[in-house]
């Protein structure tokens, strides 16, 4: 079994895994397992008000978990796979434990992250603790996380700043935050 089969295998069973995206080090649950996304609140320190943001594979996976509008389709297919958070109205197949209304979608440029998420979506907040310094390299989200994590994938020290977020549930561009993709690219 390689790296990949064992972190999937372990979320599938509903163990917490630390993952590379194309930004940060990502917490990764199997977002379908109610217990490993209560153990990334508490873990973390995480308010539960605060909905998870979650990683899928591709554009067409986000059709599955979303709904799509025109504008989310025109960014999603300019920005994605990349840095880049998109908010839209979640389908009913999106437990109420990870979020009531909107759901925050990544589709990280990061293979490792892209081949974790092909099996199910999986959680995609960043490896740290709430409110401490977000992991660039595997041994900060080790020293905020520690023994909680079942798996550690190292894929070295990483871009660094966060993907920006973005609403499009209303069919308009609303940044929430600005991060790596900065704000007037996404009006092109």
């Amino acid at each position: 079994m390689n790296e990949i089969e064992e972190a999937i295998e372990l979320m599938r069973n509903g163990k917490l895994i630390v993952y590379p995206t194309d930004t940060l080090y990502a917490l990764g649950a199997n977002i379908f397992i109610k217990e490993a996304v209560m153990k990334i609140y508490a873990i973390k320190h995480r308010p539960l008000n605060m909905p998870l943001p979650i990683c899928v594979s591709s554009i067409d996976e986000i059709k599955k978990y979303a709904h799509v509008n025109e504008m989310a389709e025109k960014i999603a297919k300019k920005f994605l796979p990349g840095k880049l958070t998109i908010i839209l109205y979640k389908k009913d197949i999106i437990p109420d434990y990870i979020t009531k209304d909107k759901i925050a979608i990544r589709v990280p440029d990061n293979e490792i992250a892209l081949k974790l998420a092909r099996e199910f979506p999986i959680t995609a907040t960043s490896a740290n603790l709430h409110g401490k310094m977000a992991p660039n390299e595997i041994k900060i989200a080790k020293e905020q996380l520690g023994r909680n994590i079942a798996m550690y994938i190292d894929d070295g020290k990483l871009y660094g700043k966060p993907s920006t977020i973005v609403d499009l549930s209303e069919g308009k561009i609303k940044v929430i935050r600005e991060g790596a993709i900065k704000k007037e690219a996404l009006y092109v």
